[in-house]
């Protein structure tokens, strides 16, 4: 155990689907050395497959009687084979009209963005940023058989010791997110690494500071002052995805609301546009207490009443988002 926990909120109420986060990920970490296709941070559309393709469907994690459970390794089908484009021919020699891949793709990360699920008027869809849990029960660290992963004393960030790895992706198939990843070009197992490197230096990761919408909340789970604690253990609001896995994932989503649908009359629904077993599947049995606070609080601020709460999730000042002491 961790003598503290640094963890990770997001508002998926916020989150516009831009994908800064990713590219500022991409391009910090994983844009080079055989991890191009690798996206320790990305953005799905949920309902969807996610990335990597069908990854809930894979395993790991552990049961209900705490035993590890190795799951499937993804292939690379299912990550999606990088590709680049014809930049030379198209767009700096003309002799391309067409900015065309140099191969046929048949799935990538983002492949079914934006398609959700229902029927016109009563469609939805949701966007759903992702990155390693830097969970308090790792199935990555009970899996490695050379103590290569492990957990910071100081702030229960999740590394992977490259000196250790000798590559055999146990980890990988442990993972029920499938946030850990195998290095083809250096034999070793790699993953997000929560941006130390800034956390030691006081900053915020990457995606967090970079994030348009201002979703991202960063603090330690026992600083009664920080964001973290109101949200997780104060207000209950912030819940984890796939708690049923058993690794206490360290990582919170407040769910997302939405318009009422409509019925086959035209008349307005009394029902969510995005329907409560759905979010129930990913965040459990507590989202319906959760979205009923979150409504009364919003409803304190339109009777022009204080609401500490709404508050916290406007983040008024980015800093304020961000606790790290």
């Amino acid at each position: 155990m961790a003598k503290r926990q640094l963890s990770m909120v997001m508002d998926l109420n916020k989150c516009i689907g831009c994908h800064t986060c990713t590219s500022a990920c991409k391009t910090q970490w994983t844009n080079r050395n055989g991890r191009e296709y690798m996206y320790w941070n990305n953005v799905e559309t949920r309902p969807g497959d996610g990335y990597p393709r069908k990854f809930e469907e894979m395993g790991g994690g552990f049961d209900d009687a705490g035993n590890l459970k190795l799951g499937k390794e993804p292939a690379a089908e299912d990550y999606g084979v990088p590709w680049e484009y014809n930049y030379e021919d198209a767009l700096m020699t003309g002799t391309d009209p067409w900015l065309r891949s140099n191969v046929k793709p048949t799935w990538g990360a983002n492949w079914d963005e934006d398609e959700g699920e229902g029927e016109y008027p009563n469609s939805y869809h949701f966007y759903l940023p992702r990155i390693c849990n830097h969970c308090s029960n790792p199935a990555c660290l009970a899996a490695c058989s050379r103590n290569a992963i492990y957990k910071r004393q100081e702030d229960g960030i999740v590394l992977i010791d490259q000196e250790r790895c000798r590559g055999y992706r146990y980890c990988v198939t442990a993972c029920p997110y499938k946030k850990v990843y195998f290095n083809e070009k250096l034999s070793k197992s790699e993953k997000c690494i929560f941006c130390y490197p800034r956390i030691e230096k006081g900053l915020p990761t990457a995606c967090a500071q970079q994030c348009v919408g201002r979703i991202r909340f960063i603090g330690y789970r026992d600083d009664q002052d920080g964001p973290i604690y109101k949200l997780v253990e104060k207000y209950k609001v912030a819940l984890p995805l796939h708690g049923e896995w058993g690794t206490q994932p360290n990582v919170f989503y407040i769910p997302p609301t939405a318009p009422s649908g409509f019925n086959a009359d035209g008349s307005v629904s009394e029902k969510s546009r995005i329907p409560l077993t759905y979010l129930e599947s990913l965040f459990g049995d507590q989202v319906k207490p959760a979205l009923d606070t979150l409504e009364q609080e919003r409803n304190k601020r339109v009777a022009g009443e204080e609401s500490e709460l709404m508050d916290v999730l406007i983040g008024y000042k980015h800093s304020d988002m961000f606790k790290l002491a």
